[in-house]
């Protein structure tokens, strides 16, 4: 396994949501070009992230609750190394079009 210290964010990202919410569907997208030389922009290129994700444990949710389940998978890295997180999160079988 790659060392988490080392570790590109986005295969970090995706071992948490994965190991913690089981997904049918996850999207990690690095949004932190969009936000070159903005405030959070700590020049790594790993600053700004989108999750799309689809998840059983969603159900019956409501998006407050659901992004707070991805928040707990990533708390540590939220306090040190995500400035920006966007969530589209969502229980399979819920809605056709895209997350």
């Amino acid at each position: 396994m790659t060392d988490p210290a080392t570790a590109p964010l986005a295969e970090i990202i995706t071992a948490r949501l994965t190991d913690a919410l089981a997904p049918s569907r996850l999207d990690v997208i690095n949004d932190s070009h969009h936000h070159a030389g903005h405030s959070g922009d700590d020049g790594t290129g790993e600053s700004h992230w989108t999750v799309v994700v689809e998840s059983a444990a969603f159900t019956g949710l409501n998006r407050v609750q659901r992004q707070r389940l991805v928040n707990h998978a990533l708390a540590d890295l939220l306090s040190s190394r995500i400035h920006a997180l966007a969530i589209r999160a969502r229980a399979p079988g819920e809605g056709n079009g895209p997350l």
